[in-house]
């Protein structure tokens, strides 16, 4: 059974074992035959340089420092007056057509069921997902939302356990890694709650996220790789723009083309759609492909930590010594949870 990379920074599809060969897209007969763009940039574009190992380590370096400062591009956003679901929606839609004009058709769906799957997948790790970790956003620490949101592996392995059946007793690391995520969690929560006097309802709306993250992982697992993950992103952005479109019923989206002419508007908007998701998820996969499932995963514990270091730097949020203590935490409850013990059937590690 394949496993899984969990992370709630980038669109999750997908992953072969640490060392196994992954093909691309051109490679896999049910892709379509045609060279996967993304993972073909970003190849040419470093091939000047030494094919060893040490540029792919790069690479997923510069996607995690990315996927780290996107809870900043989003406050700021906020700032300029954007409503969250009107940054999720252009996030997306940008990201849907740049897919689109690469890629115009997609094989047809095995069944309606894999396409309910799909647009499950686009409402659990789409629209919904962005949409709370959005309003989050708008009231508590971009550091606050990056922490809270590390929790979602283990979630979903708990989450796993009671959609599709215990592939495995929950052993001691898991046991253990998860009293150490939830101190952490209490810590983060108290910390902003009575330390730095900002609404729990932040914290609440970002553990509401990653429990839609956990979902949208179990999506994924029900899908059991038959399709690319070139399909599966592109599906996802498809369903999350449409099931979103109901919201605008009681927050009309501005079409207002001077909102556009707004250079911080328009730089983060493309910032979001073009390089977090895009850019990043070529990189992201490329990594994965010649250093492995369990070597690039690792990387995905400093997005929390870039988030915190960035948006210090950026939004002059204030780092305590209690959520320096909870990040600890939460971050060595999620390794503890994930590496301790293999977990048959997912291996949960990130956007």
């Amino acid at each position: 059974m394949q496993s899984y990379k969990i992370s709630p920074y980038a669109e999750s599809g997908p992953k072969r074992r640490a060392g196994e060969y992954t093909p691309t897209l051109s490679e896999n007969g049910r892709a379509g035959g045609r060279t996967d763009i993304f993972l073909t940039f970003a190849e040419n574009s470093v091939g000047f340089m030494n094919r060893g190992e040490g540029i792919y380590h790069i690479l997923a370096m510069t996607a995690v420092a990315i996927w780290g400062t996107t809870f900043v591009s989003t406050k700021l956003l906020l700032a300029e007056g954007m409503t969250p679901a009107e940054i999720m929606f252009y996030r997306f839609l940008i990201a849907y057509l740049v897919l689109k004009l690469y890629r115009p058709t997609l094989r047809l769906p095995e069944s309606w069921r894999d396409e309910a799957l799909f647009a499950a997948a686009g409402v659990t790790g789409g629209s919904l997902y962005f949409l709370t970790e959005n309003m989050a956003l708008q009231i508590t620490l971009a550091s606050n939302v990056a922490l809270l949101l590390a929790t979602a592996p283990i979630l979903t392995v708990l989450l796993s356990r009671l959609w599709l059946g215990p592939s495995e007793r929950v052993g001691r690391p898991l046991a253990a890694g998860s009293a150490l995520a939830l101190a952490g969690v209490a810590l983060v929560v108290f910390n902003g709650s009575f330390i730095l006097r900002i609404q729990p309802a932040g914290d609440l709306l970002t553990l509401a996220a990653a429990l839609t993250w956990a979902l949208y992982n179990i999506c994924l697992k029900k899908l059991d790789g038959r399709y690319s993950t070139l399909e599966i992103t592109r599906k996802v952005f498809f369903y999350g723009v449409v099931t979103l479109l109901p919201v605008f019923a009681f927050t009309p989206l501005r079409l207002d083309v001077t909102l556009f002419r707004n250079p911080v508007v328009a730089g983060n908007l493309l910032f979001l759609g073009l390089v977090a998701s895009l850019f990043c998820f070529a990189v992201w996969n490329m990594a994965v492909k010649h250093l492995g499932t369990v070597k690039t995963s690792n990387y995905i514990y400093l997005v929390p930590l870039v988030a915190l270091i960035s948006s210090a730097i950026v939004l002059n949020e204030r780092i305590t010594p209690v959520a320096l203590g909870g990040a600890v935490l939460i971050l060595g409850g999620v390794y503890i949870a994930e590496n301790g013990r293999r977990i048959r059937g997912l291996k949960p590690i990130h956007r």
